[in-house]
């Protein structure tokens, strides 16, 4: 189905947001086919006048932090064209909200607006659902000098936006695909016969991009410093164990004079996260904020109809 462009200006933001626009239009045309595979929307035709436009708002149902207002903007003007969209902005992605806060106001065609809702706040709700469950981690994080940041644990196609959804919340982002940095984990090094061939083989292969390498254990720590790693990805460790890996790695740098960055990842929980932090690692990876956050509660309401 042929779908309108989105406006200059929701795409300038867009882009500006760090998204790629052709991503976000073939995103959201796939959220628009699902509902429109066997034809236009029935009980919108059925009900609705051609020639009706109406104002409506998006509003949070429960407090959180608001992310995908832009997407949803580009939703209603992929459906209704941009000359037939007036969207209004009453926050910011990234501002934390209470409930029943107006999101956004609305002016369209009451068909376009009723077509486009769903895949709109399919979207908008997702979002802001990784972005409250990011924020959570930040503040049990707050004070300590790390950051959570996410993994490649997210939803098949939708990598792009829940990454964004987590730099809303105030986290940070891990790789995102496998070329723009490397990860050396279990399997690579077991293939490769060791921890410090398997960092060889990828410097061999790239010398411009960073290179971590997981671990589980101090020895294999010490052979991933020697071996040159950037970063060191410490993998469920309990807390003294992580405590002694900081340790280690510190010493190394004051040896060496080559910083090393840690990240804890493994099993861990936000009633855990301080704990962890405390223990002096830079970053604490979180696959739930991607692949278990619950959405957020947001609605569109007509509220008067032109």
């Amino acid at each position: 189905m042929q779908y309108h462009l989105i406006s200059d200006r929701i795409a300038t933001q867009l882009v500006a947001s760090g998204l790629k626009l052709d991503g976000v239009r073939r995103l959201i045309a796939v959220g628009l086919d699902e509902d429109l595979a066997d034809g236009p929307d029935i009980t919108t035709l059925a009900t609705v006048p051609a020639d009706q436009r109406s104002f409506g708002t998006f509003s949070a149902r429960t407090a959180g932090c608001i992310a995908g207002l832009d997407i949803a903007a580009a939703v209603l003007e992929m459906v209704c064209g941009a000359n037939d969209v007036n969207f209004t902005k009453c926050v910011n992605d990234g501002d934390h909200v209470q409930a029943g806060a107006a999101l956004a106001n609305i002016e369209s065609p009451t068909r376009g607006l009723l077509t486009a809702e769903r895949t709109a706040l399919n979207i908008l709700c997702h979002l802001s659902g990784v972005a409250t469950a990011t924020a959570l981690w930040v503040e049990a994080l707050a004070g300590t000098g790390a950051s959570v940041r996410d993994t490649r644990k997210t939803t098949p196609g939708l990598r792009m936006l829940e990454k964004y959804a987590v730099r809303c919340g105030g986290g940070a982002n891990h790789r995102m695909s496998l070329s723009d940095s490397a990860l050396v984990k279990d399997n690579h090094i077991f293939s490769a016969g060791g921890v410090a061939q398997a960092f060889a083989a990828v410097r061999a292969r790239r010398s411009d991009i960073a290179i971590e390498i997981e671990v589980d254990s101090l020895d294999q720590l010490r052979s991933a410093l020697e071996a040159g790693a950037d970063l060191v990805l410490l993998d469920n460790m309990s807390t003294e164990v992580l405590r002694q890996s900081v340790q280690i790695a510190n010493q190394y740098t004051a040896r060496t004079g080559r910083p090393v960055v840690l990240e804890a990842s493994g099993g861990l929980t936000i009633d855990l996260a301080k704990a962890v932090a405390q223990t002096g690692v830079h970053f604490i990876s979180v696959g739930a904020l991607t692949h278990s956050a619950p959405v957020l509660d947001i609605g569109l309401d007509l509220q008067s109809i032109m």
